[in-house]
């Protein structure tokens, strides 16, 4: 029984370890919103390229450079906390239109 307890808890201790990993992780991608801008302005060349309203009051942005292709998606909280949630290459501004009514597009 005393073994079982050990592997049980040993097991319990690694989900611990990974839970704060995952949570320091996500720590580290979130900061203030204007020092989150600034470094993907001053790092990147990245601007805001489009926003919206998500969830709970989030605002969700899209920043990219024109130049070098990187966009990045960030996520800012009502309290004013921007997290990182995507970033990525080949950015590409589109601005399609919506297909006529009754296409099967």
């Amino acid at each position: 029984m005393t073994r079982m307890m050990n592997v049980m808890t040993a097991g319990v201790l690694a989900l611990a370890a990974m839970v704060n990993a995952a949570q320091a992780q996500q720590a580290r991608n979130c900061g203030p919103r204007d020092m989150v801008v600034s470094r993907l302005a001053e790092g990147y060349g990245e601007t805001r390229q489009s926003m919206g309203l998500g969830a709970n009051n989030s605002v969700i942005e899209v920043f990219a450079s024109e130049e070098s292709g990187s966009w990045t998606i960030t996520v800012t909280t009502p309290n004013g906390m921007t997290c990182l949630v995507a970033s990525g290459q080949a950015f590409e501004a589109l601005a399609e239109a919506l297909p006529a009514k009754g296409s099967d597009a």
